[in-house]
């Protein structure tokens, strides 16, 4: 999911001249705290319905529920890339934090799919192989625009082969290299994110409430960077429960 930052129309008052200025260190730090705060409510929620067992029994007896919150996700996530320019900072954060929580309840189902120590070390080497990513991302002078389109078709990719191993059950034998795949294109797009940041830092410099609500929607894109490369070294990786 990605928007071009140059659409935003900048018809904003500008940074009144007594506002602290946020440098792009502050800005930056906050971005990844939102992303961070959300990754937290996602797996609380997720350790919750595994711990109660409200998630297995809405997917047992009320599915329809699994695809309302699927549903509800997609929105959230269409509308946050469409509309962010025009919601408030507000809206823009509550999207997030419900985007993540909702996110949370569909991610339980792999507690009960994964033992739970998998899940914990492909967990943390998610964490490691996304602050190698990310840190690659800031401190590069290169700059990774041109790996964007490319990212972009490895992405149609991934889904499209979903929806059509769903009909042709034959094609998960190709699942591991799918997984790689996968693999290849998240880390990918957490160096090409983070260094986004900064773009949006300098293109809505002395717009507090753009760059605020551009700091969020890159703590969505961060976020669903590390959830996808988790997933997919969690299939690659992780060993199921018997």
């Amino acid at each position: 999911m990605s928007f071009d930052p140059y659409e935003f129309d900048r018809d904003y008052t500008p940074n009144p001249a007594n506002r602290r200025v946020v440098t792009e260190g502050e800005y930056t730090s906050r971005t990844f705290l939102w992303m961070v705060l959300g990754l937290m409510i996602t797996f609380g929620v997720a350790v919750v319905g595994w711990i109660t067992n409200l998630t297995l029994y809405v997917y047992v007896y009320a599915p329809f529920v699994q695809l309302a919150v699927l549903i509800a996700t997609l929105v959230m996530a269409y509308t946050m890339s469409a509309r962010i320019e025009k919601m408030s900072v507000g809206t823009a954060r509550s999207i997030f934090v419900a985007f993540s929580a909702l996110f949370g309840f569909t991610l339980s189902i792999y507690l009960y799919v994964y033992r739970l120590d998998s899940i914990i070390l492909v967990f943390l080497a998610t964490a490691l192989y996304f602050g190698v990513l990310a840190a690659y991302g800031h401190f590069t002078k290169r700059n990774l625009a041109g790996i964007g389109p490319i990212l972009f078709s490895g992405l149609i990719f991934l889904v499209v082969f979903g929806l059509v191993s769903l009909f042709i059950p034959a094609l998960t034998a190709f699942d591991t290299i799918v997984c790689l795949i996968g693999i290849a294109v998240f880390l990918g797009y957490t160096a090409y994110d983070t260094q986004r940041i900064r773009e949006y830092y300098h293109y809505y410099a002395g717009y507090p409430d753009m760059m605020e609500k551009a700091s969020i929607f890159s703590a969505l894109q961060l976020y669903l960077d590390f959830i996808n490369l988790f997933l997919y070294l969690l299939r690659f990786l992780g060993k199921s429960r018997n």
